[in-house]
């Protein structure tokens, strides 16, 4: 739902815009009030999951979303829809930090983690292939207000079936309640009726020789994760930099770019004197899990850049209508789901998932470069179908393996806030990649001499072929820089005490 609500938006921007009265500049804030509160909170909701239990956090972001939905779809005027954006950018970041990390601790095994994984990636990718398609079906039939309002129902019937389904973990400021009756009836609401969910409840009970470690005391032998308490100031420094840091990105504004380094500089300085640190410093000094993001940061430059560029190639250069552009790019989305639900779990399981990282972004250079060669006067089936096929193939195999590897040796207390961690990698590299792509796309076509249609040719071929060097940069600091054994696990299992 919040990956659909990411794409299926920017199709009707046009119409909202025509409708409220929005400048050029203001109806930006449609997209980019989204973006700001997603992105400068979700390490704050990473951490939070951590502290409060994941599923707290995760059925508090949801009915946030839902009622910003409804506040959306029933805005009258433009100030109204651009708050209900914000406020849906932060149930958004509420929920989607806390996913990957319920995730890992729910399947501790590998070959489990990797078939979550690739649900993960289908759930995505099928989110960004229907936002294509009904963003123009039901903007054109129904009116924009609709695209907000099918959020509601479905947010209502994820919320019920998450409270009902959901494992309901201590987090590090509930544990101390961990052994009351009112946490045994808690952790009792799903019944064990699989030897699964009894293997799940046996990793959740205090005192079990599997106990995930949440209920301990922080600093007790074993707890490698931050303590119970929040570091306010820390928080408030890291939401406003990630905050302001995307603005700069899409705004492509110097001041505002100067003023995210001297919060985020302020935030690490915070983290060394806090007692309890938001991240603490070990983790970031993970080489692992810089790399990692890293990688993480390059390959949704290229993924968000790619969709956005892309859908203006198709419709300038070929000639196609919103609806006509949402079809075209169902191929991509739709081989990323099914190699992501199928194929991905059974390489990874096999090879590890670094292996298979560098044989996704291999596929996905191929499909970039294939694509960085398309004619002027192109025709879909021939000369762009079979690129959007092999980059589907690339991406499908690509994300779960880098998120495993992001999350490998993740503690269980820290898993939320690695998680956040990753969450912002992936908006930071998304919203990077847009501009970046966008801005050289414009250049190469307002300096070329050519005709109309070959000057956005122009344009676009180049921002591919950038795009490629954001993906073989990736490639290449995978491959030499970032040593790790064949298989890894998302999360080390606890050892027994006894």
């Amino acid at each position: 739902m919040i990956v659909l609500d990411s794409t299926i938006v920017a199709v009707a921007v046009p119409d909202i815009q025509r409708d409220l009265g929005f400048s050029d500049a203001g109806v930006s804030w449609v997209v980019n009030g989204y973006l700001v509160a997603f992105a400068g909170l979700l390490l704050l909701a990473g951490r939070l999951g951590d502290l409060a239990g994941a599923w707290r956090v995760f059925l508090t972001g949801l009915a946030v979303f839902t009622v910003a939905s409804l506040l959306c779809g029933l805005a009258g005027t433009a100030a109204l829809l651009i708050a209900g954006r914000f406020l849906q950018g932060a149930g958004g970041a509420l929920a989607a930090a806390v996913v990957i990390g319920m995730i890992v601790r729910l399947f501790p095994e590998p070959g489990a983690q990797a078939r979550a994984m690739g649900i993960y990636s289908f759930t995505q990718a099928g989110g960004a292939a229907a936002g294509f398609v009904l963003g123009g079906m039901l903007t054109d039939a129904l009116g924009w207000p609709v695209i907000f309002l099918i959020n509601v129902p479905i947010g209502i019937a994820v919320w019920v079936s998450g409270r009902r389904l959901l494992p309901r973990e201590a987090g590090l400021m509930t544990a101390r309640r961990a052994g009351s009756p009112r946490e045994a009836e808690l952790m009792a609401v799903r019944r064990a009726d699989s030897p699964r969910e009894a293997e799940l409840m046996a990793v959740r009970r205090p005192g079990s020789p599997r106990e995930s470690g949440l209920g301990r005391r922080p600093g007790s032998p074993g707890e490698p994760g931050p303590g119970r308490g929040l570091d306010v100031s820390g928080a408030l420094l890291v939401t406003a930099g990630l905050s302001l840091g995307v603005y700069a990105i899409v705004r492509a504004s110097a001041p505002a770019g100067v003023v995210t380094v001297l919060l985020l500089l302020g935030f690490l300085l915070r983290q060394r004197l806090a007692r309890h640190p938001l991240i603490p410093l070990k983790i970031l000094s993970r080489r692992r899990l810089l790399i990692s993001n890293a990688a993480v940061v390059l390959v949704f430059a290229t993924g968000m850049g790619f969709q956005f560029v892309n859908a203006l190639f198709v419709q300038r250069v070929i000639g196609y209508d919103a609806l006509g552009t949402g079809l075209a790019f169902l191929p991509t989305p739709i081989v990323i789901g099914l190699v992501s639900l199928f194929a991905a779990p059974r390489l990874t399981g096999r090879l590890g998932p670094r292996p298979v990282l560098i044989g996704g972004l291999v596929v996905l250079l191929g499909g970039l470069l294939l694509l960085s060669r398309i004619p002027a006067t192109p025709a879909y089936l021939t000369d762009m179908l079979p690129a959007l096929i092999i980059m589907g193939l690339g991406i499908g195999v690509t994300i779960p393996s880098i998120i495993m590897l992001a999350m490998a040796g993740a503690a269980p207390a820290e898993t939320g806030v690695v998680s956040g961690f990753i969450n912002t990698a992936q908006q930071a590299g998304g919203a990077l990649g847009l501009s970046v792509l966008a801005a050289l796309a414009a250049g190469r076509t307002a300096s070329h001499a050519g005709s109309a249609t070959e000057a956005l040719h122009a344009g676009y071929t180049l921002a591919f072929l950038v795009a490629s060097g954001f993906v073989l940069t990736a490639l290449l600091i995978t491959t030499f820089a970032l040593r790790t054994p064949l298989s890894v696990r998302l999360v080390e299992a606890p050892t027994a005490t006894g």
